[in-house]
């Protein structure tokens, strides 16, 4: 059966009166599927513990290779408050990130080893600028913009890093 009525020999007689439009049309199609949610990383919900007894959630994509950590949020033009990623080291280590073609607004949080936020940051979309951590850190945690400030979250205060994350890899 042949939708919008077109027989067999219509529908090959199209398709040789039209083939760069029927290839412009496969292209699309091929690029709308290779644009869905397959970038998106596993996630897990991390729990962060203000000064002031607190506890706050986020909902963590988990970028613990090196091919997830260099893509991060790239090309990802909305980030919902509430979420974000986080970054997994294997060692303490003084960490750096930019904003190349990264179109939404973060804010970065840098966490040592025992779950303790460092250093936050707010950076500037596309921005070949690097921020830097203070201090030796194992975790970034990236948000949209003012989250964290939005939570009443600040240097010192904790995040739960359980222990899904063992080894760069999420169980």
């Amino acid at each position: 059966m042949i939708a919008a009525g077109l027989s067999l020999f219509g529908m090959r007689a199209f398709c040789k009166k039209y083939p760069v439009f029927l290839s412009v049309c496969l292209a699309g199609l091929v690029s709308l599927a290779s644009c869905s949610d397959d970038s998106r990383l596993p996630t897990m919900e991390l729990q962060i513990l203000c000064g002031d007894g607190r506890e706050v959630s986020v909902v963590a994509e988990v970028a613990d290779t090196e091919e997830t950590r260099s893509r991060g949020f790239m090309e990802r033009e909305v980030i919902p408050d509430g979420t974000g990623m986080i970054f997994v080291f294997d060692r303490d280590q003084i960490l750096s990130f930019w904003m190349k073609d990264t179109p939404h607004p973060l804010s970065i949080a840098y966490i040592d080893s025992r779950g303790i936020i460092r250093d936050i940051y707010h950076m500037t979309p596309f921005s070949m600028a690097s921020w830097t951590s203070t201090v030796s850190v194992r975790y970034a945690l990236e948000v949209p913009q003012g989250w964290f400030e939005r939570e009443g979250i600040g240097i010192g205060d904790r995040v739960v890093i359980g222990q899904d994350i063992v080894g760069n890899t999420v169980r």
